[in-house]
């Protein structure tokens, strides 16, 4: 039985994939950022775009993102007719908030060079897991 166009996965199994717990992906579900329908055996079955949306929504949280912010994010990523005042409204914001980034950071400077080596050291993997967050939701904005 298909009832998305793709795979379905059950609770527990899109749990597993997504490495977040069950509990997590029926909080999501109960607030609606994440659709289920039910199987015949009242199963609640998740679709692939589910699956895309909750490794989303988990990007966006390791981001500190609020929820109320990844709802408006999810909207705006499954929008057909989204307006352009909307696109250029979102780009702004996020303009701002790289331009205010790159000024907290030039701030840190100078505390930075006063670290020693294995800080410095901590702070570089740190800062490399960020940007790397970053290059995968740029790569989803531009793909």
């Amino acid at each position: 039985m298909r009832w998305y166009d793709g795979a379905v996965y059950r609770i527990g199994e899109i749990a597993e994939i997504a490495h977040v717990s069950k509990r997590t992906i029926d909080y999501y579900t109960s607030i609606g950022l994440l659709k289920a329908r039910r199987s015949k055996s009242n199963y609640r079955i998740y679709s692939d775009e589910a699956l895309n949306d909750l490794k989303f929504i988990e990007e966006c949280k390791s981001l500190h993102y609020p929820l109320d912010k990844i709802r408006r994010k999810l909207e705006i990523r499954k929008a057909k007719n989204i307006r352009d005042s909307e696109v250029d409204k979102h780009v702004k914001a996020v303009t701002q908030q790289m331009q205010q980034l790159h000024h907290d950071l030039f701030d840190l400077i100078p505390i930075l060079e006063k670290l020693d080596e294995q800080q410095k050291e901590k702070l570089t993997n740190n800062l490399s897991l960020l940007r790397t967050a970053l290059m995968k939701s740029l790569l989803n904005i531009t793909s």
